[in-house]
């Protein structure tokens, strides 16, 4: 099979020793093995007798490889969307982070992970991405796997977000700034402001503001086949867009909305796994801190 692997950063140990693992069963079990520019010293002078083929990302079409390995955290899969874009390629996702909701694989479980894609036994969950569409370009990539946020900048004073779903009228929201999210990040950013945990299947978005003037201004959950468009007011000339980790200066003139995208990011998962156990692990749902006592 033909593997490509990618790291958003190798500084960190932990992140060197799961990358140098999984390189290494990779050319045992007899793989092609692809990588980004950015990992072609790193193969070069730490591994021997691996000579990887550069790509940069792909296309709808494009059947180079057949899954990309991300080695890293959350973010790090963030960033596989502007590599894979609408290709379909699985991610094969390998927690070296902190939380990792979506990355599932531990590094001691690689070996295990790549014999069991060996032998199909694994199962692909779809995760949709949005799309943001504006009257002029500000991004290079406009998807996004998490979530679109829009954030008041270089004032203390809040801005005016006034939101409309298929053209009709939903809100104006007097806060900090106002989230779009998936399912999956539903338990990122929105989170963090309040938001619900939506499942990764729920055809859905959720809108959450960021510190509402009127405390009465909660989120709303909404089906996922609606434009969701924007005009902002406020006493700055600009604010600031961001899709997932990747930031603009937009001014207020210009135009946005955003969609659900027409493909998904495929990530592959092994059959003992499943979102609620997720949740419980990753949140400690049930977890009595007395038992320690």
């Amino acid at each position: 099979m033909k593997a490509g692997v990618f790291a958003k950063s190798l500084i960190d140990p932990k992140h060197r020793h799961a990358m140098t693992e999984l390189l290494e069963v990779l050319k045992k079990r007899g793989h092609d093995i692809y990588c980004t520019p950015s990992l072609e010293d790193f193969i070069h002078m730490n591994l021997e007798g691996i000579s990887p083929r550069v790509f940069d990302n792909f296309s709808k079409g494009d059947n180079e490889i057949d899954f990309l390995c991300s080695v890293g955290g959350d973010g790090t899969i963030l960033e596989t969307v502007s590599i894979v874009r609408d290709s379909g390629i699985p991610i094969l996702a390998i927690n070296t982070g902190r939380l990792g909701f979506l990355a599932g694989i531990g590094s001691s479980e690689i070996k295990e992970a790549i014999i069991a894609i060996e032998a199909g036994q694994y199962f692909l969950e779809a995760r949709s991405i949005l799309n943001l569409e504006t009257s002029s370009d500000v991004f290079d990539f406009n998807y996004a796997l998490n979530d679109f946020v829009i954030h008041k900048k270089e004032t203390s004073s809040m801005i005016v977000v006034h939101t409309y779903l298929n053209g009709e009228f939903l809100n104006s929201y007097w806060s900090d700034g106002l989230i779009v999210s998936t399912p999956t990040g539903s338990t990122g950013y929105s989170l963090s402001c309040g938001g619900p945990i939506i499942s990764p299947k729920s055809d859905s978005f959720v809108i959450t503001p960021i510190a509402p003037h009127n405390l009465n201004v909660r989120p709303i959950v909404i089906s996922d086949d609606v434009v969701i468009s924007f005009e902002i007011e406020g006493r700055a000339s600009s604010y600031l867009a961001s899709l997932d980790s990747r930031s603009q200066s937009i001014t207020n003139d210009v135009h946005m909305a955003v969609r659900k995208a027409d493909f998904y990011l495929n990530i592959i998962r092994m059959n003992d796994e499943n979102f609620l156990n997720t949740l419980r692990n990753k949140l400690n749902w049930g977890y009595d801190k007395r038992a320690e006592f």
